[in-house]
């Protein structure tokens, strides 16, 4: 166990080597579990809530209810005092959930994505193409086969917000793996369920992202109903840690209905409540270890070759801060009585030019969206005005400080 400082107000335990093992989840989970017991107690005060990861605990603290000193002491003595996990067997529900396979959201998410960061990025124009080549499947319909028959056990909540499950398959044969995108996506529909490492997410919320997408289901979160009669929202989250995820395939008509009934509890979710047993897990392993450790030297091979092949097209590296201060057309422009320079304050790509030459605008007026930092920035008219010159083109990109537009002030 290694112990981080990370702020003033909490400490990070992380257990063993930055790899994919769920006996170490489980090693997070009785600890997380034995200081509950000792908070419940009354012996540990000052604690105000745990935020488990998949090898490590985020432990949150009020420093004038409980000294670090303290809470360290409390942490190795409860960690040295555990039990061994080899017999452990934890509650874990299968939660049976939609999947619109290659749904037309997330279509959308990659077109957005090709026209305005990354247009020749090796996982577009499609997702499920890339996880099929860079796991050295056969074809598309082996990606689906995998996502769809795989019971991806819940390791984390959380991950893209709002009670986003992170999950691995059981069986390391169906643990198919992938690069996330590289620049990140600025926009990713509600929901979406996409594969980045060797982990899936469903996306709790709209927002940025960089896993790659499978599809999109129902909702994780649910602010306003849970709780009610009807609903499986028993807290805002949908999930439990350790529950297992069965994907069944819907289309995107009907997905939408789902979506629109689910929330009030209008459609029933279909759950069953089993366990996991770390045990009967480790006999598995062992019993399938030859086709795995062939199932995974294949994998790694065909991953390789992935990556030669971007070496080899140029497409290893992205554009750099370099390529970012030289990109486009600047200054050297005479300017016409009245005219002003407008310059993005950001660096980043032109996602959208809403104006044309000619056009009047008011002060407020959208000229141009850009995005940047996985988000979408407005430049606004600082007054009313003429579009004189566009200096850039959608799609393109553009460096913080660089002119982008001429305006002639009304006034003038």
């Amino acid at each position: 166990m290694l112990v981080r400082q990370a702020g003033d107000r909490y400490v990070l335990l992380e257990f063993g080597p930055l790899v994919l093992d769920i006996e170490l989840r489980l090693r997070v989970h009785v600890l997380m579990t034995a200081l509950k017991d000792l908070q419940a107690q009354g012996q540990l005060p000052g604690i105000i809530d745990m935020t488990p990861g998949i090898r490590s605990l985020q432990v949150h603290f009020d420093p004038a209810l409980i000294s670090r000193d303290a809470l360290l002491k409390t942490l190795i003595a409860t960690e040295a005092a555990l039990p061994p996990v080899d017999d452990m067997v934890v509650p874990s529900r299968t939660v049976h959930l939609p999947l619109s396979w290659d749904d037309p959201q997330t279509k959308l998410a990659i077109e957005k994505y090709m026209q305005s960061v990354r247009p020749d990025a090796p996982w577009c124009p499609s997702n499920i193409e890339f996880i099929r080549r860079i796991n050295g499947l056969d074809s598309i319909e082996d990606v689906f086969k995998i996502v769809f028959e795989a019971p991806y056990l819940v390791l984390g909540l959380g991950d893209v917000y709002l009670g986003a499950p992170v999950a691995t398959p059981l069986d390391p044969r169906q643990r198919l793996v992938t690069t996330k995108y590289n620049p990140a996506r600025t926009w990713t529909p509600e929901n979406a369920v996409g594969i980045g490492g060797a982990y899936l997410c469903v996306y709790g919320m709209e927002g940025p992202g960089g896993y790659q997408f499978v599809g999109r289901t129902l909702q994780m979160w649910n602010r306003w109903r849970h709780g009610e009669a009807g609903t499986v929202f028993e807290q805002p989250w949908l999930l439990r840690f350790f529950d297992q995820i069965r994907f069944y395939p819907v289309s995107q008509e009907e997905l939408l209905r789902i979506r629109a009934d689910f929330p009030h509890g209008g459609y029933a979710l279909r759950t069953e409540e089993g366990s996991f047993s770390l045990k009967d897990y480790r006999r598995f392993l062992a019993d399938n270890a030859a086709s795995i450790a062939a199932f995974k030297a294949t994998q790694q091979v065909a991953f390789e070759a992935e990556r030669e092949r971007w070496a080899a097209a140029g497409l290893a590296e992205v554009a750099s801060e370099a390529d970012m201060e030289a990109a486009g057309p600047d200054s050297e422009i005479d300017l016409p009585e009245g005219g002003r320079l407008i310059a993005t304050s950001v660096p980043g790509n032109v996602w959208k030019v809403a104006v044309s030459e000619g056009q009047q605008v008011q002060a407020g007026d959208v000229l141009m969206v850009i995005e940047s930092m996985k988000m979408e920035f407005n430049l606004l008219a600082p007054a009313s005005a003429t579009v004189h010159k566009l200096m850039c083109a959608q799609g393109g990109s553009v460096a913080a400080g660089q002119n982008v537009l001429v305006l002639i002030d009304e006034a003038v």
